[in-house]
């Protein structure tokens, strides 16, 4: 199994979404702040090593709050969690250029038709409040 974090920055119903490149998965869609959870590393710990990595941004532990888990399946059982980002100073930058090729907000009502699917869905069920969903059976 493989846990991922993911990072839900909204601001005035806009959420931040990272255009993927040169990764070999999914290149040239939107997907969200995120990564695997690595060895020895809580969720939570693992998703903020994930922001600061990717956006550049320090965020305390507190300022998470878990808003979906998505059990998702795919070549492995993947489990994914969502976390909220409550506030952060500073605007996020893209520092993994060579991964992304840009960062942009969008409408959390209205996110770009190529946006990766499960992640469409991750966004719609925070929106509608729901906590836990499955998706790819």
């Amino acid at each position: 199994m493989i846990a991922s974090g993911y990072a839900f920055f909204v601001k005035r119903n806009k959420i931040l979404l990272s255009q993927r490149q040169n990764t070999g998965y999914m290149d040239g869609w939107f997907s969200l702040p995120a990564g695997h959870i690595e060895d020895g590393e809580s969720i939570t710990k693992g998703t903020i090593r994930e922001i600061a990595e990717e956006v550049g941004m320090t965020v305390p532990t507190e300022n998470l709050q878990l808003v979906h888990v998505m059990h998702r399946k795919s070549d492995d059982i993947r489990m994914d969690f969502f976390f909220l980002v409550n506030s952060w100073k500073g605007e996020p930058m893209n520092k993994e250029p060579d991964k992304c090729s840009r960062l942009q907000w969008f409408s959390i009502k209205a996110l770009p038709e190529n946006t990766i699917p499960y992640i469409k869905e991750a966004v719609e069920n925070y929106t509608k409040s729901v906590f836990y969903s499955e998706f790819g059976w």
